[in-house]
C-alpha cells in the first residue's frame, strides 16, 4: 500500500482528532465513543488549539491523497501535562493511524519523520505515553524509545534525539 507523508498544517485539526480516537481505541472491538474521548482532558489537550507554537507534525497520505495517519508533539507545560509527560520543554507526541493502514510501515514512517523534525527544531528528547499490551510499543522500542516511568496500566517513553 503506497502512501506519502506531508507536514501537519492548521487545517489538519479536524483530522489529528480523527487520530485521537483511533490512538484511544486501539484495542480490537474497544469503541469508546468519540465525543467522550475528545472531550475528556486526557486526550482534549492533544487537538485544542491546533495549531499553536511550537506544534509539529506529520501526515500520511493514501494514493488518492487521504489522510490514513498522523503523528505530531506538543510541548505541554508542567501546569497542564500530557499522559506521557517528562519534563518542561519535552515535547509530547501522539499518532493515529487508520486500522486498513496498520502493519504497513505507516507508524513508523510518521514517526522517523516527527523525530526528525523535533530534532531540527532543537530539541534533545521526545516522549509519549503507551497502554501496556499495546503492539505500538514494539515499533517504539525498535525506534530507540526506552520506558522512563511506569503507571497504572502505561508506561511514559523516551528517546534521546541527539
Amino acid at each position: 500500500m503506497p502512501f506519502r507523508t506531508r507536514p501537519a498544517v492548521q487545517a489538519d485539526g479536524a483530522f489529528l482528532a480523527d487520530m485521537v480516537v483511533e490512538a484511544a481505541n486501539w484495542r480490537q472491538g474497544g469503541l469508546r465513543p468519540r465525543h467522550e474521548i475528545l472531550t475528556h482532558p486526557d486526550h482534549s489537550r492533544y487537538i485544542a488549539g491546533w495549531m499553536r507554537s511550537g506544534d509539529a507534525g506529520v501526515v500520511a497520505l493514501d494514493e488518492q491523497d487521504e489522510p490514513v495517519g498522523a503523528a505530531w508533539y506538543r510541548v505541554l507545560p508542567r501546569t497542564d501535562p500530557g499522559l506521557g509527560y517528562l519534563a518542561t520543554g519535552v515535547p509530547e507526541l501522539i499518532i493515529g493511524v487508520r486500522p486498513i493502514w496498520r502493519a504497513h510501515g505507516v507508524g513508523r514512517t510518521l514517526l522517523q519523520r516527527l523525530c526528525e523534525q523535533a530534532r531540527a527544531d532543537g530539541h534533545g528528547r521526545i516522549s509519549l505515553s503507551v497502554e501496556r499490551g499495546n503492539f505500538a510499543q514494539i515499533l517504539y522500542r525498535t525506534e530507540g524509545f526506552a520506558v522512563t516511568q511506569s503507571g497504572f496500566g502505561r508506561d511514559t517513553m523516551v528517546k534521546l534525539l541527539r
